[in-house]
């Protein structure tokens, strides 16, 4: 038995090794890990470490994203000048020929093809394949299942892949397809099956989750009737939902969440984009800010502790100093908990790319720095209005100088210090200070 094993350890030693980097979002991350485990013809390092081959999931979002890839590869070829570089995601997938002409990228991967990654991996140490692997059309693409693993503590769930919404900024819909979804039973048995394996938060990602439809069998399912069954599912303790569209997020789905449901947490991400209704015309979002205004109301009012997220991206095409005023104005009054806040990035291809009223970039700054200034006085705010009650802390396998960080239900981060057995333990933590990332706790036994 001892001698099987140490072949079996030999075996995996003499393997290529393969290390694995994701760009962009929680879709990205949960599909990253999936094609992670389908490894067989390499064994996965760090990728700040040594490796035969790196594999980049890309992003296309924004041009930032685009740059990243290009210092990711500078930095590889720098540390291991002999090493192959695959990329694979949504800018392969959208522009392969721009990604496969980055000095040093040796392997690019459509939208399908990157779960056959494993397929490619000793022909291209052996020379034999190289370039671009075709991507299919988006047209009719089937969805594929991903869900990350690691540490056992949360998990990204796919349960929705591409969109068919025609906003004028978003190149997601070039780069990942039409809107599909599987059916509600496979997403369930998902979750059954992480809970066997003792994760204890699982957060709903796709592209625009909101809009998933089950028609498989006599009666439709909708979102709400997915997470209603979500819920029912023992061993999963909490649920978040990533970010669903104001337009999608009815006030049954808010009901259901904030009180209903066994496991599903006080916390929305509820994206905005703009708080003026002149430039969500231009942007063809299918909602007025009076919607989201809505939204978040009637979440604060059913529970004033729940975290709410938005989203916001500033200097689109025509978005003048007075429409930008709107948008700092309504969110000054809005009851937000954060703002994740994105400078408008032209992206070929879209209908914004071709519109005139383009915004000076030292413009896009300052106004995102006025807008992150607002999120953290609104977040400092909130925090404030924390302090002293309990809340229920998921700690995470992130301990540094003495303490172990967690995320409570509604989504503040909090530190107590470490001891055994807190990681990927839920525990009732006392928010007793005010610090720049959170909150430092307190744990109440019993």
């Amino acid at each position: 038995m001892v001698e099987n094993d140490s072949k079996k350890q030999q075996a995996l030693v003499n393997k290529p090794a393969i290390a694995f980097e994701t760009l962009g979002c929680k879709l990205n991350f949960a599909e990253t890990s999936a094609i992670a485990r389908s490894i067989t013809a390499a064994r996965r390092v760090p990728f700040d470490g040594p490796a035969d081959v790196y594999a980049i999931n890309t992003c296309t979002v924004t041009a930032n994203a685009e740059k990243k890839l290009r210092e990711l590869v500078r930095q590889i070829k720098r540390r291991r000048p002999g090493a192959k570089v695959i990329a694979f995601g949504c800018f392969a997938q959208r522009d392969a020929r721009t990604v496969a002409a980055i000095p040093g990228v040796d392997l690019v991967l459509g939208l399908n093809e990157k779960f056959r990654l494993n397929e490619y991996i000793e022909p291209l140490l052996r020379g034999e394949t190289g370039g671009i692997v075709e991507g299919e059309s988006t047209e009719h693409l089937p969805f594929l299942p991903a869900f990350s693993s690691g540490d056992r503590t949360r998990s990204f769930l796919k349960i929705q892949d591409g969109c068919d919404y025609p906003c004028t900024y978003c190149i997601i819909p070039a780069a990942r397809g039409k809107g599909r979804n599987p059916t509600l039973e496979s997403i369930v048995e998902q979750a059954r099956m992480l809970a066997g394996q003792g994760v204890k938060e699982i957060i709903l990602t796709g592209v625009n989750i909101g809009t998933f439809r089950d028609e498989s069998g006599a009666n439709p399912h909708n979102f709400l009737d997915l997470i209603r069954a979500l819920d029912q599912v023992e061993g999963v303790e909490r649920y978040r939902i990533s970010s669903i569209e104001p337009n999608l997020l009815t006030g049954e789905i808010i009901r259901f969440t904030l009180t209903r449901s066994r496991a599903f947490l006080p916390h929305f991400h509820i994206p905005l984009q703009s708080g003026s209704n002149t430039i969500l015309a231009l942007m063809r979002r299918r909602y007025r800010r009076e919607l989201h205004r809505q939204r978040v109301e009637q979440i604060k009012a059913l529970q004033p502790g729940a975290g709410v997220g938005v989203d916001v991206i500033v200097g689109f095409p025509g978005e003048t100093d007075e429409l930008f005023r709107e948008t700092y104005a309504f969110l000054k009054e809005l009851p937000f908990t954060y703002l994740h806040v994105f400078p408008y990035s032209d992206r070929p291809g879209t209908p914004a790319s071709q519109m005139s009223g383009k915004v000076p970039v030292a413009v896009k700054k300052e106004r995102s720095r006025l807008l992150r200034e607002l999120s953290a006085r609104k977040h400092g705010l909130f925090v404030s209005e924390q302090l002293g009650q309990v809340r229920p802390v998921l700690f995470e396998n992130d301990v540094r100088n003495g303490r172990i960080y967690g995320w409570t239900d509604n989504y503040i981060r909090v530190s107590v210090p470490n001891a055994p057995h807190l990681p990927g333990s839920i525990r009732r933590v006392r928010l007793v200070e005010q610090t720049a990332y959170g909150a430092t706790g307190k744990i109440i036994e019993g």
